[in-house]
């Protein structure tokens, strides 16, 4: 049973939680051990806290995730983690992130209690609303990134959150979860209503439309950032626009994935598993820390 409490948390989903090192990697503190230290305690802070919020999602939805190819089999679906297991997990689940969370300090425990409030809203309603579902699934990044400026706070009170931290991320995150409703939608076809019920709210030519404007969106705000006054006299160099054609190249190889993959339904299995785009996020990563950190003394 404990084996399959683990993967009713889903631990493959947790690579959304590594936006929590944003902070800490655009400051140019990711040299710093504490701070290091402390980002990484959020990010287990939040796999675990997101982990608790997928067991509440299924809990809610177990007899539609009965109706799903692929959800079916999921441990609570397919009674291999009971019902009432699933409840009693709970308890030291958001009991150990609740510790964590108050360690690292209150401005990081508040955004903590404000993602699961948002999440429980999404969870019991707002799931069932169209545009207003992608949009708060947006919005639990955007919150994550915050979360990952709070954290340093106790230790670097001089850090500020940047706009274009929460921008960047909204229209990135936007993307992914409108990526997302496409793939579930022609998957699951005429059955798409009982799968997912906001599904029959949505049309695949919306979707195409609404996908064009968050990718859009989302590469000219990053490129937007590069430019922008405020982060070249903060860095003392343009060199971040470099990085524009590894964000570019991301957008449009998901967005080939999209039509040509049933795995984009799951965007953490996409990036675990597709080779291009795994291989350009990490020599996205080299190439900030390269640009960002090649005159830190």
């Amino acid at each position: 049973m404990i084996s399959a409490l683990v993967q009713e948390l889903r631990p493959r989903q947790w690579t959304k939680n590594l936006l929590l090192f944003a902070g800490v990697l655009f400051s140019r503190h990711i040299t710093e051990p504490r701070l290091l230290f402390h980002a990484a305690a959020g990010f287990v802070a939040f796999s675990l806290l997101s982990g608790a919020v997928y067991l509440l999602n299924d809990l809610k939805d177990v007899e539609s995730d009965r109706q799903h190819p692929r959800k079916r089999l999921r441990p609570i679906a397919s009674g291999r983690l009971p019902v009432g297991a699933a409840w009693g997990s709970l308890v030291p689940v958001l009991a150990a992130v609740a510790a964590l969370s108050l360690w690292l300090g209150w401005p990081f425990a508040w955004t903590a209690v404000l993602y699961l409030a948002l999440n429980l809203a999404y969870t019991f309603g707002l799931k069932q609303v169209v545009l207003v579902d992608v949009f708060f699934v947006a919005l639990g990044f955007v919150i994550r990134a915050i979360a990952g400026v709070q954290l340093m706070l106790p230790i670097a009170p001089e850090t500020e959150l940047s706009p274009w931290l929460l921008v960047c991320t909204f229209f990135g995150a936007l993307f992914l979860a409108l990526s997302k409703r496409r793939r579930e939608l022609m998957n699951a076809g005429d059955g798409a209503a009982r799968q997912r019920a906001v599904l029959e709210h949505y049309t695949p030519d919306l979707l195409d439309g609404l996908l064009m404007v968050s990718a859009a969106s989302s590469l000219m705000s990053y490129a937007l950032y590069t430019i922008w006054p405020a982060t070249v006299a903060k860095f003392h160099t343009e060199a971040l626009l470099l990085t524009v054609p590894f964000v570019a190249y991301g957008i449009f190889r998901y967005l080939y994935l999209v039509r040509a993959a049933e795995s984009t339904e799951d965007p953490s299995q996409v990036l675990l598993t597709d080779r291009p785009l795994g291989g350009c996020v990490v020599l996205y990563v080299i190439t900030v820390v390269v640009i960002l950190y090649r005159n830190v003394a």
